[in-house]
């Protein structure tokens, strides 16, 4: 049990990343920096004005391309020294000059854009032709040249790019630095409370009187900030909503899927079927916690228990690393090349430590090895976190070698299904290797309530409650605290209608996300988990030949579309029935559950 968290410096180095790996010092840092801003004032200085032929075409984006990829690390090493300690004076000040420089470069650089979409379509098309290295690119910026303003109205939007991104850095601050918790009591005994400790402890707390005082103790500071975090997130619609307006986007939603690669049909199903197909078999798991536990009723914040909390193995950071190595083998020699690389150069940061960023992620800037952030807990269900970020890192990793910078990233749609892939992979080698029944229990529980339930039910919650807000938005319209809660409880009481009880401060989940200053984000978890699943699937049945294709995958990064990609792996997503096929199996596990807990 966590009681309390200490200072940064007070945690220990081998469990902290490395990221001299970045910069080996601070001066190199700064060094890096002044240079970036010099070579993009040469860039400017030689091109602007200058592109007119598919011979400049393709050497201006050669020098647009060396420009991110010096960008990329110098960025990369400001936010991620910020995210281990939001309150560190030094990283605040620090991240906050880098997005200050990055706005007045993307100002400076932003006639490529236009200056490419002036010229004839046929002279793209000639520049692709004499070179297929950024042909990809050049395609994706036709597709947008509908979409593209005045030069000088693109040079002044991205002058305010930092300032645009002013309201996620307002929510992190608000939710980092000032939201603070006092200690809560029960029968008596005082226990600590934070963000950190609330979602990877007290939420999955086994005690109801202990779990259940620690969700109203949070919930209650929450609504202290709700109308703060509630304008900020409005201030974020409402920058989007006019951006989308500005660029003639017919909403919001054709505005935010477009770089997405996918239109509102694909959208629009994932939500719709996932409330609709999902919510009775969730119900049914609910109500067997409701049994196992003894429970008078089910509530909200019982939700995310274990179904056998006595059975829940330790796992130490070292213990982790075979089970990443025996679990994801199946990818071969290089990608356990990676994974040990993690461990040893210190890619993780598994540190808890007061003012780190919440959750788990993993930052994979190009050119440079993938970072992860996790707070370890020494839980076994960790070893999902982890083998997830660990999909994240070896999608970049390979796709970062094998692709131009322009070309590494995927879109978002299918962002997360190498990351719940190893999910997979992982509850896969688990149950292959135990006969142990109990044991069997735990992962199938572990699947449900980690995989699925995270990014079935939670992201999609989030996802049905967002698009409920995008629609107001839409409309014209502005949101503020009482708004985004009845939204929230709406949503929630649809999915889980009479059993589950939603308590009050339920509502205020919404203040918990940073998704929803990402766009479109939330439903891409479900998306990505069906596409995964289903491959899963493919390689225990037909081995090899599947892996190879996923491999493949990952390798072709963003140089295809989801449903492209999906297609190269076997999966087809232009249909339904992948995600119809997904719920079912979804619904198999819950009945595996029953069907164990009662032999048990």
């Amino acid at each position: 049990m966590i009681k309390g968290l200490p200072s940064r410096s007070e945690v220990s180095v081998k469990e902290t990343w490395n990221l001299q790996d970045l910069f080996a010092t601070e001066e190199k840092y700064s060094e890096a920096l002044s240079q970036l801003t010099k070579e993009v004032e040469l860039f400017h200085d030689q091109y602007k004005g200058n592109i007119m032929d598919p011979s400049s075409v393709n050497q201006v984006l050669e020098g647009y391309a060396s420009i991110f990829e010096k960008m990329i690390p110098i960025g990369t090493y400001a936010n991620l020294a910020l995210s281990t300690d939001q309150a560190n004076d030094e990283a605040q000040m620090r991240a906050s000059k880098f997005g200050s420089i990055s706005a007045k470069i993307s100002s400076s650089i932003s006639f490529v854009d236009s200056e490419l979409l002036e010229l004839p379509v046929e002279t793209l098309e000639k520049a692709m032709e004499e070179s297929n290295e950024f042909q990809n690119y050049l395609e994706k910026l036709i597709q947008k040249k509908q979409y593209q303003l005045h030069p000088e109205v693109e040079k002044t939007l991205a002058a305010y790019s930092s300032t645009f991104d002013a309201p996620y850095e307002l929510y992190n601050t608000t939710k980092m630095v000032d939201l603070s918790f006092d200690d809560f009591e029960v029968n008596g005994k005082s226990y600590p409370l934070s963000y950190v400790t609330f979602e990877g402890d007290w939420e999955g707390e086994s005690n109801t009187d202990v779990r259940r005082a620690a969700y109203e103790a949070f919930s209650k500071q929450l609504k202290d900030y709700q109308h703060t975090t509630a304008k900020t997130y409005d201030m974020q619609l409402q920058l989007e909503k006019t951006t989308a307006d500005l660029r003639g986007y017919d909403n919001v939603f054709d505005y935010l899927l477009f770089n997405q690669d996918v239109d509102r049909t694909l959208y629009d199903r994932q939500i719709d079927i996932v409330m609709k197909d999902l919510a009775p078999h969730m119900r049914k798991y609910a109500k067997l916690l409701q049994k196992v536990h003894g429970l008078d009723k089910m509530t909200f914040p019982d939700l995310k228990i274990s179904l056998d909390p006595t059975y829940e193995p330790e796992i130490t950071i070292e213990e982790s690393k075979k089970y990443m190595d025996d679990a994801l083998a199946i990818l071969g020699n290089d990608y356990l090349d990676m994974i040990n690389r993690a461990y040893e150069e210190r890619w993780i940061d598994f540190a808890q430590n007061q003012g780190k960023s919440t959750g788990a992620f993993c930052s994979s800037p190009y050119g440079n090895h993938p970072y992860i952030l996790i707070s370890w807990s020494s839980r076994m269900n960790e070893v999902f976190v982890l083998a997830h970020e660990l999909g994240h890192a070896g999608h970049f990793y390979n796709a970062n070698r094998e692709q131009n910078v322009f070309n590494a990233r995927p879109s978002l749609y299918f962002i997360e299904a190498p990351s719940t892939m190893n999910e997979m992979l992982m509850a896969n080698h688990l149950l292959k290797n135990s006969d142990d029944p109990r044991f069997k229990r735990w992962v199938i529980s572990s699947i449900v309530a980690r995989t699925y339930y995270h990014n079935f039910v939670t992201h999609l919650l989030e996802a049905a409650y967002q698009r409920k807000v995008y629609e107001r938005i839409d409309e014209g319209l502005s949101v503020n605290a009482g708004i985004l809660n009845e939204m929230k409880r709406n949503v929630l009481e649809e999915f889980w209608g009479d059993d589950v009880e939603i308590s009050p401060g339920a509502e205020l989940t919404w203040m918990r996300q940073p998704h929803y200053y990402m766009g479109l984000y939330p439903y891409t978890y479900s998306a990505g988990l069906t596409i995964s699943t289903q491959v899963s699937k493919r390689i225990l049945k037909e081995g090899q030949p599947a892996v190879d294709d996923w491999l493949n995958v990952l390798k072709a990064g963003g140089t295809k579309s989801p449903v492209e990609l999906s297609k190269m792996a076997g999966v087809d997503i232009s249909t339904e029935q992948p995600l119809k096929d997904t719920i079912a199996y979804i619904g198999e596990l819950v009945d595996e559950l029953i069907a164990l807990t009662e032999e048990i």
